[in-house]
């Protein structure tokens, strides 16, 4: 007996040292990252100039006299990334809380494994299908002369963060406890109140947690979108050919040199940063919501 709990002991100690060396790995590995965008990425802007390169609105990386102004491309992520989730969440919670309390059995587990699959289709294939289908679309319904531009990208970004947005969405509302609804419908409230009033506000950090999730894939996506943007380094327009930040380092990362080269690694640094800020600033939303409820 004695034996048995040693060893029970010694294996719980040998877990628990085992986990605590996963969550410092993937705390090393995210300090490596800040390090080397760090070192790769502060020299350009300390020879460029950090407000020229914030602000500068005109990026002409090979020219004979270079420019290297940035702001195009973080106003373009930042629309892009707003556009998206403005179509993408109102259809994703509504598609979660359709699966999670309102479908059929059957029809509700087709519709997952249609989300499940939307989820694994690699973005090379969501650019091909953009630039086959969405690109003319846009072009014939708008009447425009090229139909690649940031309202097509918009579209691809709000298709391809579905999957994240239903499937973290339908978790937290399955979380919640039934007593809370059952609560709500003893009181008289109908089912679709008490889902809307009840159930949707108690989940709301999961929800918020799939809004972070749906971000990230935004901000981080580049093949896709340079598929169907244009990718032309111009200031935002609805209908306008334009660079993401993440497109302007996947585009030119081949064949530069340099400062050019230094420069596409402050890019990358500005957008590690800028995922950083927004998850920071969504995370404190959902914290203080809490302690005011």
């Amino acid at each position: 007996m004695k034996r048995v709990k040693k060893w029970l002991k010694w294996t719980e100690n040998v877990m628990h040292v085992l986990l605590l060396l996963c969550g410092l790995l993937t705390i090393g590995f995210v300090v490596l990252i800040t390090m080397f965008l760090v070192v790769s990425g502060i020299p350009a802007i300390q020879e460029i100039g950090l407000f020229k390169f914030l602000f500068g609105t005109k990026w002409a990386s090979t020219a004979a006299e270079p420019a290297y102004g940035i702001l195009p491309f973080i106003l373009t992520s930042m629309y892009g990334t707003c556009g998206a989730i403005l179509i993408s969440v109102p259809i994703g919670l509504l598609c979660a809380i359709f699966l999670a309390k309102m479908s059929p059995k059957a029809v509700g587990n087709i519709v997952r494994n249609v989300v499940d699959l939307l989820a694994g289709i690699p973005s090379v294939v969501y650019g091909l299908v953009g630039m086959i289908l969405v690109v003319p679309f846009v072009r014939e319904v708008f009447h425009l002369p090229d139909g690649a531009n940031l309202f097509s990208a918009i579209l691809v970004l709000a298709v391809m963060i579905l999957p994240s947005v239903i499937s973290v969405s339908e978790t937290a509302i399955l979380a919640v406890p039934k007593e809370y609804e059952e609560a709500s419908l003893a009181l008289g409230a109908t089912k679709t109140e008490t889902v809307f009033k009840v159930v949707v506000p108690a989940a709301k950090s999961g929800i918020v947690t799939a809004v972070i999730l749906g971000i990230g894939r935004a901000v981080g996506e580049a093949m896709a979108v340079m598929m169907v943007a244009g990718n032309v380094a111009n200031m935002p327009k609805l209908f306008s050919s334009v660079r993401f930040l993440t497109t302007a380092v996947a585009s030119e990362m081949s064949y530069s040199s340099g400062l050019q080269r230094q420069a596409l690694f402050s890019i990358a640094l500005v957008l590690f940063l800028f995922i950083m800020m927004m998850n920071l600033v969504l995370n404190l939303i959902v914290k203080r919501g809490g302690k005011d409820e």
